[in-house]
């Protein structure tokens, strides 16, 4: 991120450098020393003062982004405008000036009631959606005056010192400042579904969720100015005509040209034969009410305006009328992967056990050296897979040490109930391997099993265990993987017996985009998106070719998002975009029919063409089954 987009330049009235002022590329505030950093933002670990804080508002705006709102009159205007549009209100002017009035007002009622139920219906999918936003009023902790206070997160700063802990979503993108590591779940902004670690002095963005830990952080951007800024602007620049508009146009457009032609020819003959005025313009206004479908606007909207209705009964809330024909039409549905094909959720798979221990023991062991308390999602995953919840209740945790970036494991010491007392430890494979005194014995086979996983795409934990004072004994390893939706394989069936095709986006691994593929019988045809360029890029044929015959694509990133839905809509394809995250809502404001799913970002939810209030993707199927039945009453 450059300076220049990081924050705006310094009042021209003060030459000297302010917090955030344009400067040399090099001069990144994502990556600069953390003391020049401080020095650029004329900051300090004590953070701002109160009056500091309140200049800097003035200066570079709230922390949240900018939403354009149009001009609720200018957008009951809108409909009034277009080809048969303006063929209906010639014929209501021709109808007035001849004294027709029954055709007069009969005509003007049905251009009113189509523009009526067009504005109402796509206003009440938005007041809908401004109602999912209840979640957007985070307030957050930050050092001003000396003091720790909680103002709402619009009203950070750069320069401001803010303290994130355990299940907080990042407020602004900020610079962790001295203390432990944390870890971060980003899955919003890049769809990777593993939590990453930060240490002291590295980034952390706005919109990400603290997994694991708390530290201080020196905010360096906000609102606008943030990672995804860029996302923001693909939103803006991405607009689409719909299938139906641009049918509806043809039609517009087609009628405007024979009308025309007609009338012209009718005056033309009028003139030839010396007919009077009124005469001849009496026969332009049969023409033209003739030529023109006047009911058809009022009669397609009425019927997508029912159909919304009947969309929202199955969950899903229409934004945007000509969608349900969009919908109908989707031959390639790109589904975001974490959190639409999968649950978002680390799940323990089956482990790997050493010497005949019986897998069953290596969970458990793993499970005493974790804790349910600290909320962490590798230890709840572990505690999730013990088959016998009540296991736990025959021993005591008498001390328990928490996971730490440098010894990389948890360990335990537990006594059972005969009085005996025994430690455990889980974490890094090679860490424990290291601990563990039958490392030699075992190390090939662990090795092995560890590198199996991790073609997979799974995390591995090595389990092992000291009984009283004796040395350490290497147990197991315990795969971690992010499940698939339950609904989700059998929802892929049937959009494919429907006709259409699911493509898998996500930011993760190949391995992991390919095992989940694997499992939910999508193909095996997964591109790495870094070589596809960026919606700015014009792809080769072999390129495209390969973008429209894959079945998912792997580290992804929202520019490549955007680009892949680009390609296929030129390769003639109605692309369906699924997302939850931050870093969909280009793609799903370029598709033809964005779909935000349940739980999705504010941003998201913006960008969509439908908004769905249920988790899973089988809604989206009846969504489509229910879109198609509409489309057939309005042809």
């Amino acid at each position: 991120m450059k300076p220049s987009a990081d924050q705006p330049m310094a009042p021209a009235s003060k030459p000297e450098a302010k917090p955030g002022a344009k400067s040399d590329p090099k001069d990144d505030l994502k990556t600069l020393p953390l003391p020049e950093v401080e020095k650029k933002l004329e900051s300090s670990p004590e953070g701002l003062t109160q009056a500091e804080a309140q200049k800097r508002l003035a200066q570079y705006g709230p922390n949240e982004l900018v939403e354009k709102k149009t001009n609720l009159f200018l957008k009951f205007l809108s409909y009034f405008w277009g080809p048969i549009p303006w063929m209906i209100e010639i014929a209501v002017i021709l109808s007035g000036v001849v004294g027709h009035w029954p055709d007069f007002f009969i005509i003007l009622l049905l251009l009113v009631a189509n523009a009526v139920v067009g504005f109402w219906e796509e206003r009440e999918a938005g007041n809908a959606i401004a109602a999912l936003k209840a979640k957007l009023a985070i307030k957050a902790r930050v050092k001003r005056d000396g003091k720790w206070i909680n103002p709402p997160a619009r009203e950070l700063v750069p320069g401001d010192v803010i303290l994130v802990r355990l299940g907080d979503i990042v407020p602004a993108d900020a610079r962790l400042l001295g203390g432990d590591p944390v870890e971060v779940d980003q899955s919003a902004l890049t769809g990777e579904s593993l939590p990453a670690e930060r240490k002291s002095g590295e980034a952390v963005f706005s919109g990400s969720i603290i997994r694991q830990g708390e530290i201080c952080a020196m905010v360096y951007a906000t609102g606008e100015k943030t990672y995804f800024g860029k996302t923001a602007q693909l939103v803006q620049e991405a607009h689409t005509v719909s299938h139906f508009q641009k049918a509806v146009l043809k039609i517009g457009n087609y009628l405007i040209i024979l009308a025309v032609a007609l009338v012209a020819v009718i005056i033309g003959f009028a003139i030839y034969r010396g007919d009077a005025f009124l005469t001849t313009l009496q026969f332009a206004l049969v023409l033209t009410v003739a030529a023109i479908p006047v009911a058809m606007p009022t009669v397609l909207s009425v019927t997508m305006a029912v159909g919304a209705r009947l969309l929202a009964k199955k969950q899903a809330i229409v934004s945007r009328l000509v969608a349900i024909e969009e919908l109908a039409g989707v031959d390639v549905l790109c589904a975001d992967k974490t959190g639409t094909l999968t649950q978002n959720k680390l799940t323990l798979g089956d482990p790997f056990s050493v010497n005949n221990v019986p897998a069953e023991q290596v969970i458990l062991n793993g499970a005493l050296a974790s804790r349910a308390d600290n909320n962490d999602t590798i230890d709840l995953a572990v505690l999730g897979g013990l088959k016998d919840k009540d296991s736990l209740k025959a021993y005591e945790v008498v001390h328990f040490q928490p996971f730490d970036p440098v010894h990389k494991r948890t360990e335990a010491t537990v006594k059972a109930k005969d009085g005996k007392t025994f430690k455990v430890t889980k974490g890094a494979p090679q860490v424990i391997l290291e601990l563990s005194a039958n490392a030699a014995q075992v190390k090939p086979e662990v090795e092995k099993a560890v590198n199996e996983f991790a073609a997979r795409g799974f995390r591995a934990l090595g389990v092992a265990r000291a009984d009283g004072d004796g040395a350490w004994q290497f147990l197991g390893v315990l795969p971690l993987f992010d499940p698939p939706r339950e609904d989700a394989k059998a929802t892929i069936a049937t959009a494919l017996a429907m006709g259409v095709k699911i493509k898998m986006v996500t930011g993760d691994a190949l391995a992991i985009a390919q095992e989940t593929a694997k499992k939910l019988d999508m193909g095996a045809n997964i591109l790495d998106a870094s070589g596809l360029g960026d919606s700015k890029k014009q792809e080769d044929a072999a390129v495209a070719a390969s973008i429209e015959k894959a079945d998912g694509f792997a580290q992804v990133f929202p520019e490549h998002k955007f680009h892949i839905v680009d390609v296929l809509q030129k390769r003639g394809h109605i692309v369906g975009m699924t997302g939850d995250g931050v870093n969909d809502a280009p793609a799903l404001k370029k598709a033809d029919c964005g779909i935000a799913v349940s739980g999705a970002t504010d941003a998201a939810r913006a960008a969509a063409a439908i908004v769905l209030t249920t988790p899973g993707l089988s809604v989206i199927i009846d969504a489509i089954k229910e879109s198609r039945r509409i489309f057939q009453r309005m042809t």
